[in-house]
């Protein structure tokens, strides 16, 4: 049964999917709406341009970093990423937790969160680890975290980057051919669409494709850095005992006004939870 995070998530993807085919028909209205639209097709062209950035590509980064960006690319658009809300509830819930049943209790939380920097911190802090610890250990988690994502991104800026030049390149051969052919009108017919396409071809990928994608990337990379440091600050908030009360005001600072809106967690309502687990354990005992 989808969960009310789900659904939304599926109907914000729904809208984006709309808007994205509206605007590739808008898109390709402008080259067909004259008819004749095969004199944009060319696969000479295209070859050159795809094959010349792919080289490229392979020749700037180990296929394991290529294997990487398919993965980032696909929980981008395929995995939402918790709401900055629900991580505040859910470390005010720890907070509450250890003052009531101490720290080792946290470990059920570890086992249960989807949330993998979460369940990190929450590790780090059940096995008795220094605040400095903690601090040095989530520091470096989201240090790295973010060098892996940019030289991600970087991949893709790289190709934006190249396959307008191999456009130039088909468009340099295309010149070729019709020069070699001058005096012919068939080679030189058949070779014009290979020096203009390639350039069209290269600009459209470049700018229609790759530069989305890293802006993607970059997007999720930011949301993810922004969760990271609210649970880094909530967890060492927790280690020196912060009241729940203050740790949520504490956390609604990293929220805005519209979702500040309705968070007040109820310290009875929660310990009122953990007591009816502990009876309902005790009943199983």
């Amino acid at each position: 049964m989808l969960t009310s995070e789900s659904l939304l998530f599926l109907k914000q993807t729904r809208k984006n999917i709309i808007g994205l085919m509206i605007c590739i028909v808008l898109f390709f209205s402008g080259f067909f709406i004259h008819g004749n639209s095969g004199l944009y097709i060319n696969l000479s062209g295209f070859l050159i341009v795809i094959g010349g950035t792919l080289g490229a590509t392979f020749l700037s980064y180990n296929m394991k970093r290529i294997e990487i960006l398919f993965k980032v690319l696909k929980t981008s658009y395929g995995k939402q990423t918790r709401r900055p809300v629900e991580v505040v509830q859910m470390l005010v819930d720890l907070s509450i937790r250890r003052r009531i049943k101490g720290v080792l209790s946290l470990q059920e939380d570890e086992d249960k969160t989807d949330v993998a920097f979460l369940k990190q911190a929450i590790g780090l802090l059940v096995d008795g680890c220094s605040k400095e610890q903690i601090k040095d250990s989530l520091s470096a988690e989201m240090y790295f975290f973010r060098m892996r994502r940019d030289e991600t991104r970087r991949l893709l800026q790289t190709m934006a980057d190249v396959a307008p030049s191999f456009g130039l390149v088909g468009s340099v051969v295309g010149l070729i051919g019709m020069l070699s052919g001058a005096g012919n009108s068939a080679v030189v017919m058949a070779t014009i669409p290979i020096a203009l396409t390639s350039t069209l071809y290269g600009i459209v990928l470049a700018n229609f494709i790759f530069l989305p994608f890293a802006a993607t990337i970059r997007e999720r990379t930011v949301k993810e850095l922004f969760l990271q440091k609210l649970i880094s600050d909530g967890i060492l908030a927790i280690y020196d005992e912060l009241h729940p009360r203050m740790l949520e005001r504490k956390l609604k600072a990293f929220l805005t006004p519209s979702e500040r809106e309705g968070l007040v967690v109820s310290f009875e309502s929660i310990q009122e939870k953990i007591e009816l687990a502990e009876i309902h354990e005790s009943a199983k005992a």
